[in-house]
């Protein structure tokens, strides 16, 4: 298991998005939350650099450095990916799709 915190809606307190670049979002199928899928966060040049598991909700988050991200999660029912771009710090949002 992952040592991630929680992927809880809501971020942490003391988030500061005006220095912070926060990625978040949730992965679907069918339109319908997928929780316990895990969700890899890679580098513009393809390089994992971090995995969490989607909550029951079929939330994530990630605390990241401003950039091109790719999103990909892994889950029982399928895989799928995102791309991201968060030119500046503040709250980035995506959906994963898996099927």
């Amino acid at each position: 298991m992952c040592g991630a915190p929680e992927q809880a809606a809501t971020l942490p307190p003391g988030t500061d998005l005006a220095k912070e670049t926060v990625l978040t979002g949730r992965v679907v199928a069918g339109g319908e939350p997928v929780g316990g899928a895990f969700v890899r966060l890679l580098d513009g040049t393809g390089e994992f650099t971090a995995e969490v598991v989607s909550s029951a909700s079929g939330t994530f988050r990630f605390f990241a450095a401003p950039g091109t991200w790719t999103l990909r999660a892994l889950h029982r029912t399928g895989n799928g990916e995102a791309q991201v771009t968060a030119d500046a710090p503040g709250l980035h949002e995506a959906v994963v799709t898996v099927g």
